[in-house]
């Protein structure tokens, strides 16, 4: 019987080690070699401190940071998903009439699907293109930045579809939050 479990004993060990750690390292850093940023979470550093993931959405309110996406969960990752109220739901066309009023009073532009509605995980970090550029005055007159330097910002970060064909145009909200602090923390009120 001991020998048996002897070898037994060895072939778990072994297996343990090559699984629990042996190959967990070297797909890591596989995925480090092939996408040195995305094996790590995307991560966004600013002024050398981790600020989000570009693959995570965050709240940004007020007139001075471009807006994200609505959140059924607030953004809370642990909660991630959807409201799950169908198309025929009260709840979800008042929700979607009330948004669609604030952006336009806050834009003065009309409100695209992705501005008025969440997105499956409650989470999506990207907008449209459309809706970057809606929000482009507000935030521009809310900087003392001239519209044509808020729209280079966004022309800059903006994503294309993956091979071109897959996918939309999207901007990454925090990515040109980012870039927008940059450029002005505190730009002198200029004339458009």
């Amino acid at each position: 019987m001991f020998t048996l479990i002897r070898p037994a004993l060895g072939f778990t060990l072994i297996m343990t080690v090559l699984t629990g750690l042996g190959y967990p390292l070297a797909m890591t850093g596989l995925a480090g070699f092939i996408n040195r940023n995305g094996a790590q979470g995307s991560l966004l550093v600013a002024d050398g401190h981790v600020v989000g993931s570009a693959l995570i959405g965050q709240s940004f309110s007020g007139p001075r940071y471009f807006h994200p996406r609505p959140s059924a969960v607030d953004y809370d990752a642990a909660a991630a998903g959807a409201s799950n109220l169908g198309p025929s739901s009260a709840t979800l066309v008042a929700e979607v009439a009330k948004r669609r009023a604030a952006y336009r009073e806050a834009n003065n532009a009309n409100a695209p699907i992705d501005a008025v509605t969440s997105s499956a995980s409650g989470l999506d970090p990207d907008i449209s293109v459309e809706n970057a550029r809606n929000q482009a005055a507000r935030v521009a007159t809310a900087r003392g930045l001239r519209q044509s330097e808020v729209d280079s910002l966004i022309d800059g970060s903006i994503a294309r579809p993956l091979f071109g064909l897959y996918g939309t145009a999207r901007v990454n909200v925090l990515a040109l939050n980012l870039a927008l602090d940059k450029v002005a923390v505190d730009a002198p009120v200029q004339k458009n």
